[in-house]
């Protein structure tokens, strides 16, 4: 809650009820600007949502006119770009799948691929162990999907039930939650290169 001067008594955060005559002006001061910067921030909150909105729908009208003029039927889900006659204006489409794992699922894989490494490797496999420890090596205790996803490729390569099992439960643990659209507006600077108008519609 935001207090003002006409307030007989403003209530602290322990709920404690401070007489108005007790404030200080800076107190006061600090009340007036916080709540100015509050109603300031909430209306471009609401205007960025609208022109979001705005941008999603004229996006959309776009591709399918686009489609239409090309006698094709396709779904607007993967990424593209539009550009102005003069290519000076560019609307940037994308969108984001990401893949992340069921942590039990993951951790019963990487269980499995360390019984793997630990067995005796034949020489001409002995390239495996680096890339399956890289992939299981965390930055900020995180996975890099990319990298976990990427030992697949080796199943029908090497020949080990272990490997193939670990291999099926890394697929068996991807979980794709709702992919996110990302829209974006380029300008086109004096050098030539597209600088992004910065509006944050991704938490929008």
């Amino acid at each position: 809650m935001i207090y003002s001067t006409k307030d007989e008594k403003w209530c602290d955060e322990t709920g404690m009820q401070i007489p108005r005559n007790r404030i200080t002006p800076f107190e006061k001061q600090r009340e007036k600007v916080l709540g100015k910067l509050q109603k300031d921030a909430e209306a471009v909150s609401i205007k960025l949502t609208a022109l979001k909105e705005a941008v999603k729908k004229e996006a959309k009208e776009l591709f399918e006119m686009a489609m239409n003029d090309n006698l094709v039927k396709v779904d607007a889900k993967g990424n593209w770009s539009i550009y102005s006659f003069d290519r000076s204006l560019m609307l940037d489409v994308a969108v984001s799948t990401p893949v992340r794992f069921d942590d039990l699922t993951i951790l019963a894989a990487q269980s499995i691929l360390n019984e793997f490494l630990s067995e005796t490797i034949e020489s001409k496999l002995s390239y495996v162990k680096d890339f399956v420890r890289d992939a299981f090596s965390t930055s900020r205790g995180k996975l890099d999907t990319k990298k976990v996803v990427g030992l697949l490729k080796w199943q029908t390569k090497i020949n080990s039930e272990k490997y193939d099992k670990a291999c099926e439960l890394i697929k068996k643990a991807i979980v794709r939650p709702d992919s996110k659209t990302y829209y974006r507006i380029f300008v086109k600077d004096g050098e030539g290169e597209y600088q992004c108008i910065d509006l944050n519609f991704s938490n929008i």
